[in-house]
């Protein structure tokens, strides 16, 4: 299913484009007399991809060697309901999404950082990465949601 980097990209930044969807339809549920549960249940959900396109964009920032303002903008664009969807676009037409995952170190000096060595050690175990990954995600929603919504108890 993620063959590329650019597949897994695209899959989470879709993911996060419909969960706003969820997010803003609970909202306007809630303001028209659906029950407010629908808005602790689209806003957890839209929560948990929202960090997930995160750490992807982290991720595919170092894989693909990004700048720090493009891996800024990718990990950005998910603030702003749907802007994840052009900002995949733009990487994907600008080149920053080419290519296959890197799993063998080459003659570029840049392979042989700490980061990428580690890189291509998670890459060849795409489940423990993962595993990794979601962990993460799950502490960091965990926390946050200990910490309660924006803005406050509503």
């Amino acid at each position: 299913m993620f063959t590329t980097p650019a597949r897994l990209f695209r899959v989470l930044a879709i993911a996060e484009a419909i969960t706003w969807t969820l997010l803003i339809g609970a909202l306007i549920g809630r303001a028209t007399g659906l029950p407010p549960v629908l808005v602790t249940i689209a806003g957890s959900i839209h929560g948990f991809v929202f960090l997930s396109y995160g750490a992807t964009a982290v991720l595919l920032a170092f894989h693909q060697r990004w700048g720090v303002g493009v891996a800024i903008l990718a990990i950005a664009s998910a603030i702003v309901p749907y802007a994840t969807i052009p900002a995949e676009i733009w990487l994907h037409r600008s080149g920053r999404l080419a290519g296959d995952w890197r799993l063998e170190q080459t003659e570029d000096p840049r392979d042989a950082a700490w980061y990428d060595r580690t890189m291509r050690w998670f890459l060849h175990r795409p489940w423990v990465l993962a595993l990794l990954i979601v962990a993460a995600v799950a502490a960091l929603f965990a926390v946050l949601l200990l910490i309660g919504p924006p803005g406050g108890s509503h």
